[in-house]
C-alpha cells in the first residue's frame, strides 16, 4: 500500500487528469456512486472512478496499480453477487461510457463496455435488427455478454458470445488490446464465457439478425394447474421452430392491468412463450398452452425492446440467485419444480423459472468455454425481496430448489445465473478442461490477478 502523501498526490492527478468524475469516501455523491442494483451488498471503496472513454480506463488502472489497490469493475447492469464494487479499493465504473453504434449494412453493432440492453435494444430496433440481449432492459451489455449470455432469442440466434466478432480490451499493465478471431485470438476465446478476468472491456462488437416482427404469449394460471401449464408447455417447446423460446414461471401475482385485482399478490404459475416472428405463427404455437384455462396474460404482436422490460427488477432489492442446468424434463422432475414453488417467498419478487435451452444453443460453436451449451432446460431460482427479515428464508429456498434439482443436473452452470457460490462452480462455468487453459491465458493477461473481483479465475 502506498504512503498517504503519495497516495493524496496520486488521488489528486487523477481528479485532475480523468474526463470523467472522481469520487472518495466524504465527496459529496460518493454514497450514491457506490450503492449498486443488490441491495444485499454494502460496500466503501476508497476511490470510484467514473469514465467516460478508453483513456480514462487506462489512466484509472495504471493509477490502481501505482497504489496496489484492488480493481472492481462496474459494467452497466446488476452485478448480483456484488463483484462490481469492493472495500478500499477502486471501482472502475463505465456507467457513462453507453454509446451503440449500428452498422446496418454490415448487420453489425459496437456497444461501449457501460451500455445496458435497453441501450442496445433502442439503437437496433430502428433498423429492425437485434441480437440476443438478456431478459431484462437493466442487464449490462459488458457482463452479459463475456459471461456467455442466454435471453428470449438464443434458440434462434444462439447465445450472445456466438455473436461476438470483437472486444477492446485494456489490460492489468494499462494497454489497449484489440481481441478478435484474427487478433489475439487466445484471448478472444477465453472472453467466450471467461467474463471480466482478463481485462477491462471498453467496447464489444456483435453481429446482428433481422427482426422485424416480435410476439408473445404470457398467460396467468392458477398453481394448482401448474403440473399441466409445465408439461404442456414442454410439450409445445419439443416440436416448436427455433423462433420460440419463453419459460414457466411461479411468480407473485403482479399489479398490471392483465392481472386480475383478486390474484395480486398471490401465487401464481405463468407460461411465456416469444416468438421472433409473426403473431399468427405466433398463435399456431401457442394453441395448446391458449387452450388451457388461464386467469390473464397479454397474447400479441409486440416490439422486442418491450419485452425486455417485462421483468424488469428494480434496483434495491436483496437479490440471491441460482441455476442448474438440466438434461431433460420428465414428469418426476415437472413434479419437483413445481411443489418448489409452494415454498418460494410470496408476495415477493421472487421468480422460479424453467426455461428451455436447445435450438441454436446446441448448434452453436462447441470450442467455446460454455459448457451448458447441450443442456436439455434450465431451472433458475431467481430470490428477490425487500425485507432483510426474508434472506433466510429466500436463501433457503433457492439452495432448495437447487438441491431438489440434482438428479438431473448435467453439472454445468452458466455463471451469469449464480453469485458466489465458490471454486468448484466456477470451473462448473467454463468447464474443466477449458479452465486450465483459461488460467493458462489469466497468467499471460493478468498475472497478479488484478481482476480478480468476478467469478475468478486464478493465473496457472
Amino acid at each position: 500500500m502506498a504512503s498517504l502523501s503519495k497516495a493524496g498526490a496520486a488521488l489528486a492527478a487523477l481528479r485532475e487528469d480523468l474526463s470523467g468524475d472522481v469520487f472518495a469516501p466524504g465527496d459529496l455523491g460518493y454514497d450514491e456512486a457506490r450503492v449498486v442494483f443488490n441491495g444485499m451488498i454494502d460496500r466503501r471503496p476508497a476511490v470510484i472512478a467514473q469514465c467516460v472513454d478508453e483513456a480514462d480506463v487506462v489512466r484509472s488502472v495504471r493509477f490502481a496499480r501505482d497504489l496496489d489497490l484492488n480493481i472492481a469493475v462496474r459494467g452497466g447492469g446488476h452485478s448480483v453477487a456484488g463483484t462490481a464494487v469492493n472495500d478500499g479499493g477502486l471501482v472502475i465504473d463505465l456507467r457513462h461510457m453507453r454509446a451503440v453504434t449500428v452498422d446496418p449494412a454490415a448487420e453489425a453493432v459496437r456497444i461501449a463496455g457501460g451500455a445496458t440492453m435497453s441501450d442496445l435494444d433502442h439503437a437496433t430496433q430502428v433498423y429492425g435488427l437485434a441480437t440476443t440481449g438478456g431478459r431484462a432492459s437493466t442487464t449490462g451489455v459488458g457482463g452479459f455478454v463475456l459471461g456467455g449470455g442466454t435471453g428470449w432469442l438464443d434458440r434462434c440466434c444462439g447465445l450472445a458470445v456466438d455473436n461476438l466478432l470483437a472486444v477492446e480490451l485494456v489490460t492489468a499493465d494499462g494497454r489497449q488490446v484489440h481481441a478478435s478471431a484474427d487478433e489475439n485470438p487466445d484471448l478472444f476465446w477465453a472472453l467466450h464465457g471467461g467474463g471480466g478476468n482478463f481485462g477491462v472491456a471498453t467496447s464489444l462488437t456483435m453481429k446482428l439478425y433481422e427482426l422485424p416482427e416480435f410476439a408473445i404469449a404470457f398467460l396467468l394460471y392458477l398453481p394448482e394447474h401448474g403440473r399441466e401449464v409445465v408439461r404442456t408447455y414442454r410439450d409445445v417447446i419439443a416440436v416448436a421452430p427455433n423462433e420460440a423460446g419463453g419459460g414457466v414461471l411461479y411468480l407473485t401475482g403482479p399489479p398490471e392491468e392483465f392481472c386480475p385485482p383478486h390474484l395480486q399478490g398471490t401465487l401464481l404459475c405463468a407460461a411465456l412463450l416469444t416468438y421472433a416472428g409473426s403473431e399468427a405463427d405466433m398463435r399456431k404455437v401457442a394453441e395448446p398452452l391458449l387452450a388451457l384455462p388461464h386467469e390473464g396474460g397479454i397474447v400479441g404482436a409486440m416490439p422486442y425492446v418491450d419485452v425486455q422490460c417485462m421483468i424488469d427488477d428494480p434496483p434495491g432489492f436483496r437479490n440471491y440467485w441460482s441455476a442448474e442446468y438440466l438434461t431433460g424434463l420428465p414428469n418426476d422432475y415437472v413434479d419437483v419444480f413445481c411443489r418448489g414453488a409452494e415454498s418460494m417467498p410470496v408476495p415477493t419478487g421472487t421468480i422460479h423459472a424453467l426455461m428451455p435451452q436447445g435450438g441454436a444453443i446446441a448448434d452453436g460453436p462447441q470450442k467455446y468455454p460454455v459448457p451448458y451449451r447441450d443442456a436439455a432446460w434450465v431451472t433458475h431460482p431467481f430470490g428477490m425481496w425487500e425485507d432483510p427479515a426474508d434472506d433466510e428464508r429466500g436463501i433457503k429456498w433457492v439452495h432448495d430448489v437447487r438441491a431438489d434439482a440434482q438428479p438431473w443436473s448435467t453439472g454445468a452452470v452458466y455463471l451469469n445465473f449464480i453469485g458466489a457460490e465458490g471454486p468448484e462452480r466456477v470451473i462448473a462455468g467454463l468447464g474443466a478442461t477449458n479452465y486450465r487453459h483459461l488460467e493458462e491465458i489469466k497468467r499471460t493477461y493478468d498475472p497478479d490477478n488484478v481482476f480478480r473481483f468476478n467469478h475468478n479465475i486464478r493465473p496457472k
